[in-house]
């Protein structure tokens, strides 16, 4: 079972890629795709860039993220909510 799931992140690939060991400690890259295996279980993440989005002199940084596992629903879930913790930021 395959569980995918596809993001829009406002961050540069260099942000994505440090704060991702947050969520995944041991992974491989190959260009813009990561790859990685926990046990039986197996997972890609496809990083898509995007244009830029302007905000008056503000330039924000986008990606897509593609996320596919071999896991279950609930295991997908699982760690979907561990990657978005990994790249919470804190404001004020």
């Amino acid at each position: 079972m395959t569980f995918r799931r596809s993001l829009e992140m406002s961050l540069s690939r260099e942000e994505f890629f440090r704060l991702l060991r947050a969520a995944i400690h041991d992974f491989e890259t190959d260009g813009e795709m990561v790859r990685w295996a926990d046990g039986d279980r197996a997972g890609t993440i496809h990083l898509v860039p995007l244009p830029d989005r302007r905000v008056g002199s503000v330039v924000v940084r986008r990606c897509k993220v593609e996320v596919a596992l071999e896991a279950p629903e609930a295991e997908g879930e699982e760690f979907m909510q561990r990657f978005h913790r990994a790249f919470l930021r804190g404001g004020g």
